[in-house]
């Protein structure tokens, strides 16, 4: 069982109540899509789409890439959800259990980028850091460009993911906890030693270039509103 496989069949549930105080489309999006697929996959899309990409964009740094995962962890919710039954739709914390998919998509990526081509060169992106600014700010600007896009990708993916996951998505401690599937203490020690890495990567001279990237590492590219994933067209099945 792959670890997408995992996200599908130990999603995050609970009570559609619950959802953390961020998540205020949940509660809706759960109900619409307990009452029916079609309908309700499109206001998951809607809801969630942004998001998705965003967190995309900044776990992988390219544009393209950051697309196609966000294509494929649509797809694969789409699929799951038709195997579940209407109990345990109307219990899912869509947020979290999006995210839960689209980080292990992401991870599977990881496992095969060896395998790929280097990227070519990143393009120049607007608006550049101010280098007084903190990195929680920055993290939380999304127009950064690729400075910071580039001292993410050389974070660990845990740290990466928990950092991006917080000060990108905004998601609270406790929904971050669900996603990556890790204590809130584990998740909070990601945060704080990710962000303390960037902080020296950022002061540290030559580190300023994100086209030097190390092998294995994923360049990083603008960062512009996210174009629309495609919209999966039939029912499929991960039953």
């Amino acid at each position: 069982m792959t670890v997408t496989d995992e996200a599908l069949t130990h999603a995050p549930a609970g009570d559609g109540r619950d959802a953390p105080a961020g998540d205020t489309a949940g509660a809706r999006v759960a109900a619409a899509l307990a009452r029916d697929l079609d309908e309700g996959f499109a206001a998951l899309y809607e809801a969630y789409r942004g998001a998705v990409f965003s967190t995309a964009l900044r776990l992988c740094g390219r544009w393209a890439e950051a697309e196609d995962l966000s294509a494929e962890a649509f797809l694969r919710a789409y699929r799951a959800l038709a195997g579940y039954d209407a109990a345990r739709v109307a219990g899912l914390r869509p947020r979290a259990w999006l995210l839960t998919i689209l980080t292990n998509v992401w991870r599977n990526s990881l496992r095969s980028a060896a395998r790929r081509p280097q990227p070519g060169p990143i393009e120049d992106a607007p608006d550049p850091p101010d280098p007084g600014e903190g990195v929680e700010d920055a993290a939380a600007r999304h127009e950064t460009g690729r400075e910071l896009a580039g001292l993410l990708a050389r974070l660990p993916h845990q740290q990466r993911a928990a950092v991006v996951l917080r000060h990108v998505t905004d998601l609270p401690v406790a929904e971050i906890a669900a996603v990556l599937d890790l204590p809130e203490g584990t998740v909070k020690s990601h945060i704080s030693r990710g962000l303390a890495r960037l902080r020296a990567l950022r002061a540290a001279p030559g580190t300023t270039d994100p086209d030097r990237t190390t092998p294995g590492q994923t360049a990083p590219a603008r960062t512009t509103p996210a174009r629309s994933a495609a919209h999966p067209e039939q029912k499929g099945g991960d039953r």
